[in-house]
């Protein structure tokens, strides 16, 4: 029988995979939940745009009154948690954003949801989920071995990553304290189709072809687990669907790759793909530029207990993700003028003052 989902977030870059997902293969009704910020984009979803089984509504999820209004209309079956402010450049710069969007959101939802579930009655409550999409940032730096495990004690180096970390305990203390069903995600660094500009990936293919420097931090060596963000759909909507109550789940894509390596792998593709036009080698743009503050310097996840329980294994490799990602920015040019709306100008966010 079909379900319902709110998904918040779900017009940013992982939120609006999931939405695409969900309505592509499956009978299931999504009630996309996004206050279209910077990162929000409908754009990405034109292609499931005019599904009689999609819905959305643009709110804050501050709004406790809003969110109760959404819950009491559309009876969802489960929410995913998506709605956040991501980016660690920009809590360098200005952090109050972030506690109010992931503590405060995540504090707003969590009672809205308390209050929904606790009306419920038999199978509805048994198998109502809150489930929690998290990052690997909040379990700090790791040095050149090991990887995270979800028994991983927290160490947040960022105004971003201890937002998060925040939002998570909030999570499980509503799990603990008052019952709530829910589920937790971490995952690594995402990567694909209808990212926004300024993550490194598009920001690098944007500044190659426009024959711009493509700026690298420190000594480019910091290492990162790259996760295709399909994947990432897949094993979101999995979790939602039949993780088991009150655990958390890894997710990670097995690509622990130097940023670097991620720079000049993208040059290659691009120099097939579409050579610069003076013939030149796009590697010859890369430039280093002082590194951030509290910049971690590897992340790397053991994604073995979600392979275990649930049976997910990432599909892309980090070469075939990579080219797919090119390719569609190649196609896709006009989304990504439509996001350039001049209030992003593609620099690199953080490194100021």
């Amino acid at each position: 029988m079909a379900k319902t989902f709110i998904v918040t977030g779900g017009a940013g870059f992982i939120g609006s995979a999931v939405v695409r997902m969900i309505i592509n293969a499956s009978d299931d009704v999504v009630v996309n939940i996004d206050k279209l910020t910077y990162a929000g984009n409908l754009d990405s979803l034109q292609p499931v745009a005019d599904d009689p089984r999609y819905h959305f509504v643009q709110a804050d999820i501050c709004d406790a009154s809003t969110m109760a209004d959404v819950f009491a209309e559309y009876k969802p079956d489960a929410i995913m948690h998506l709605a956040a402010e991501s980016h660690v450049d920009r809590s360098i710069d200005g952090p109050g954003e972030f506690i109010q969007t992931n503590i405060v959101g995540t504090y707003t939802l969590l009672e809205v949801a308390r209050k929904y579930w606790s009306g419920l009655q038999g199978d509805k409550k048994e198998n109502f989920r809150f489930h929690h999409v998290s990052t690997d940032e909040v379990y700090g730096s790791l040095g050149d071995q090991g990887m995270f495990l979800e028994t991983t004690p927290y160490d947040p180096s960022s105004p971003y990553s201890a937002s998060k970390a925040s939002s998570d305990h909030l999570v499980r203390s509503w799990h603990r304290t008052f019952g709530l069903p829910v589920v937790l995600t971490n995952c690594s660094n995402n990567y694909g189709p209808y990212q926004y500009p300024e993550k490194l990936i598009p920001l690098i293919l944007q500044k190659a072809r426009a024959g711009e420097a493509l700026p690298i931090y420190g000594t480019g060596k910091n290492i990162r687990d790259w996760l295709y963000v399909d994947d990432h759909a897949r094993a979101l909507i999995l979790v939602m669907k039949q993780g088991v109550q009150g655990e958390t789940y890894n997710i990670g894509g097995h690509n622990e790759v130097t940023n670097i390596d991620v720079v000049k792998m993208l040059c290659a593709i691009l120099d097939d793909r579409d050579p610069a036009k003076d013939g030149r080698p796009y590697v010859e743009l890369i430039t280093y530029v002082a590194d951030r503050p509290g910049h971690d310097m590897r992340y790397a996840i053991d994604a073995g207990k979600i392979q275990r329980d649930l049976g997910w294994t990432p599909e892309e490799t980090f070469e075939t993700g990579l080219e797919k990602t090119v390719d569609w920015y190649l196609a896709n040019q006009k989304w990504i003028e439509r996001v350039l709306d001049g209030s992003y100008m593609g620099e690199r966010l953080g490194a100021r003052g």
